[in-house]
């Protein structure tokens, strides 16, 4: 007979994602802010780029990106405008696990019609949030899609999402699951994670429809908030309780579509739109309120759909056909490159930016220093989906010295460890490539 000591630990190694420094559980990362902590990665590129382990195709259609634990690939995406739905696939070779639908796709008459899933799922222990284009909550089982809960925040909470619908991807902050429904009642809502009941509701003062960012944590001006791009601006609530904080609308001045999650360090907040330009505000309490003071702003600045990351003092970044390296603080402009794989989505591990080209599907690595521009190896998707709408605005991930891009329901693992062949889910013998 099997102990119950030995019997319990192995039901939980199956039902319980493996909790793991190199996972990559939600959007832009472990921190929500672009950058890896993994090392012994590729420094330099072959030629031909890094080693392909597996491409997965038809996974189904949308723009969301990867999340990655527990040896399991978590990814939003839809068949139709029907049938938009959370699914689990392999790390080792990219075949799917499960799929559970989430509901129908968001604004299907929006204009232009970029229709089609667009968010991050986000892992949190055996539990999964994920969240679909037409504003459908879920609280899935990692192990097997199960559904723990579901809400739609614009039936139950009179959401109001942009032209494109709802692109966020969830926050998970302790007890709490936090989104942006937008509108009067709950521009941005608390949930309790393990059960969907209401934390509290935060009517933010013009009831802005929501954006398209997703919500970041930072600790400013005496006070833990949850700051938002939203339709209309930049803005902070009380993490705690929700109450609202303040607001700056210059970088959403004239733009339709809000994207670029915003990036903070040291009581500092930076946005950007392709309309406007980028611009950094410094969070100051005065007589018991908080005031976001302007610290510069230039039309020029980093501001492109694929976001920002701040490593050490300076912000990377494309816009346009540029790609940036700019003094956080200052917004003094290190240095410019243009045409090069920009616009781009980006992360960054081990001091090298990875960028996935909006345009042709290329793949860049660079150098992340304010000294100037250096590339250390490019590289083209193979097989790229013939059927893609619109441009490839997914974010890159990496996890267990891998690099997954997905783009319209293709998926890619490359190995860019530096030590040699690896499985996917950094363990045992080599894959063979493969393309499903």
């Amino acid at each position: 007979m099997i102990p119950r000591s030995i019997l319990t630990l192995v039901v939980a190694n199956v039902l319980i994602p493996l909790a793991h420094a190199a996972d990559w559980p939600q959007w832009r990362g472990p921190n929500r802010d672009g950058i890896s902590t993994e090392t012994g990665l590729l420094q330099q590129w072959p030629e031909e780029g890094p080693k392909l382990l597996w491409q997965q195709n038809d996974l189904g259609e949308g723009y969301g990106s990867p999340a990655i634990a527990g040896g399991r690939i978590f990814l939003v995406n839809n068949r139709g405008n029907d049938d938009e739905y959370v699914q689990a696939v392999s790390a080792k070779d990219g075949k799917p696990l499960w799929s559970t639908k989430l509901g129908k796709v968001g604004s299907p008459e929006q204009f232009p019609r970029y229709t089609g899933a667009r968010s991050t799922p986000t892992v949190d222990g055996n539990l999964v949030f994920a969240f679909s284009s037409d504003g459908d909550l879920a609280c899935v089982e990692a192990a097997t899609g199960n559904v723990k809960w579901k809400k739609n925040v614009k039936e139950e909470f009179g959401g109001k999402p942009g032209i494109w619908a709802y692109s966020e991807s969830p926050l998970v902050d302790g007890e709490a699951v936090v989104v942006s429904p937008g509108g009067k009642e709950a521009t941005i809502l608390a949930l309790n994670k393990t059960t969907g009941e209401v934390l509290w509701k935060s009517p933010v003062p013009g009831g802005d429809p929501a954006g398209y960012a997703s919500i970041i944590v930072m600790q400013a001006a005496g006070r833990n908030q949850y700051v938002q791009f939203l339709g209309k601006g930049l803005v902070g609530v009380d993490a705690k309780t929700g109450e609202f904080l303040w607001r700056y609308d210059h970088t959403a001045k004239g733009s339709p579509a809000n994207i670029l999650t915003p990036v903070a360090a040291d009581g500092c907040v930076y946005t950007g739109t392709h309309y406007s330009g980028g611009g950094l505000v410094k969070l100051v309490a005065a007589e018991g309120k908080i005031e976001a003071e302007e610290v510069y702003f230039d039309r020029k600045l980093p501001k492109a759909i694929g976001g920002a990351v701040l490593l050490g003092d300076y912000l990377y970044g494309t816009g346009g056909e540029l790609t940036q390296c700019v003094e956080f603080k200052s917004g003094e402009v290190k240095w410019t490159k243009n045409r090069a794989v920009s616009p781009a989505s980006l992360c960054v591990a081990e001091g090298r930016l990875y960028l996935h080209g909006e345009k042709e599907g290329e793949v860049s690595l660079l150098e992340a220093s304010p000294e100037g521009y250096q590339e250390h190896g490019r590289f083209t998707l193979p097989d790229q989906p013939a059927n893609r709408v619109g441009k490839s605005w997914e974010y890159p991930a990496i996890s267990n010295g891998c690099l997954y891009i997905h783009s319209w329901g293709t998926l890619w693992c490359y190995d860019i460890k530096a030590d040699g062949p690896r499985t996917a889910s950094g363990r045992g013998e080599p894959t063979k490539p493969n393309r499903n």
